[in-house]
């Protein structure tokens, strides 16, 4: 008997599936760096010890990965750290860092995350000096900030080293220093190389994209894995290197999207056929064309010559632009 596709059974695969994270050579660094460095910040702490911190800077492309790399970390340290406890203890303090980034709006979004409602305005200097009390009150160990590549845009040489100078700050906070945590596209690098005190302070982490040319096995493995996970069968058109190739294509050779893929296509494919489903080259096509609405000669898993498609464009109907 073929199974209710919208069964609890189903619906719970579905759920698990996509909480299911795949560690990566980048996420185990991340890991091992966060680690080492609140293990020393717990061994200052029971000491009574002040010393200056480093920080991790992870950078990646859109879509390689860096938001979910994130959310497992801090699921994975959840029981180690304090998050917003009845005491207002926040070990960890996250924030999108905002556009325009400047100083002040920059040390009000902070300030926000650190859960104090700023009323009225003040300048740059004393928003950050309420930042900075708001951290030690909080027992802040760590900040993170994503999107941070923008603290780099529509900056001036001089603006951009005095965002410099406050991140280091926070670091050599003689009061209380915090950790940082900076995650974006590759155009943070600029920030961090903006000063040589601030490089050598931070533990630099990219993700790398996926190679068109040596990646088939490692993708055919993922999916593998999910399948695995999910108790779903795979025909054999989702087994070869060429199908391979075309999935790294259409996620941009970038392991974060690549991974959404899988998901959405195993997603669609539970849903029409329960437990019953066996992935196929027809649901990644599917996936593919509810992400962009192109027709089948520009979806990567339908077109033969899959090698000329532009995957980050939408609605392309293959004509040049108007």
């Amino acid at each position: 008997m073929k199974t209710n596709k919208s069964s609890p059974e189903v619906r719970q695969i579905i759920q698990d599936i996509r909480g299911a994270y795949v560690p990566t050579m980048a996420y185990d660094r991340l890991d091992e760096y966060f680690d080492q460095l609140l293990e020393q910040r717990r061994a200052d702490l029971a000491e009574g010890i002040v010393s200056d911190l480093r920080g991790i800077v992870l950078v990646g492309r859109s879509g390689a990965g860096k938001t979910t790399a994130i959310q497992e970390l801090r699921r994975r340290y959840r029981k180690r750290l304090v998050y917003d406890d009845p005491d207002g203890v926040n070990e960890m303090i996250s924030l999108k860092v905002p556009s325009p980034a400047t100083m002040k709006f920059v040390a009000t979004a902070a300030l926000h995350a650190a859960g104090y409602p700023l009323v009225r305005d003040r300048s740059a200097a004393v928003i950050w000096g309420l930042v900075k009390q708001q951290f030690k009150l909080r027992k802040t160990l760590f900040m993170h900030m994503d999107e941070a590549q923008d603290l780099a845009q529509h900056q001036t040489d001089k603006e951009r080293q005095a965002m410099v100078n406050t991140l280091k700050s926070l670091m050599e906070n003689s009061q209380w220093p915090v950790g940082l945590l900076l995650t974006g596209m590759p155009g943070l690098k600029s920030i961090i190389n903006q000063d040589a005190q601030l490089a050598r302070r931070m533990y630099p982490i990219e993700i790398e994209r996926l190679s068109p040319y040596a990646g088939q096995d490692q993708v055919l493995g993922l999916v593998a894995r999910y399948c695995d996970r999910a108790k779903v069968q795979r025909d054999d058109d989702v087994r070869e290197a060429e199908f391979a190739s075309r999935l790294m294509l259409a996620a941009d050779y970038e392991f974060g999207l690549l991974a959404q893929f899988i998901v959405e296509a195993l997603t669609r494919a539970l849903r029409a056929d329960g437990l019953e489903a066996s992935l196929s080259k027809r649901h990644f096509a599917e996936v593919y064309h509810m992400r962009t609405a192109v027709g089948p000669g520009l979806n990567p898993f339908l077109a033969e010559d899959f090698h000329r498609i532009d995957p980050r464009r939408c609605f392309d109907d293959g004509g040049d632009d108007a």
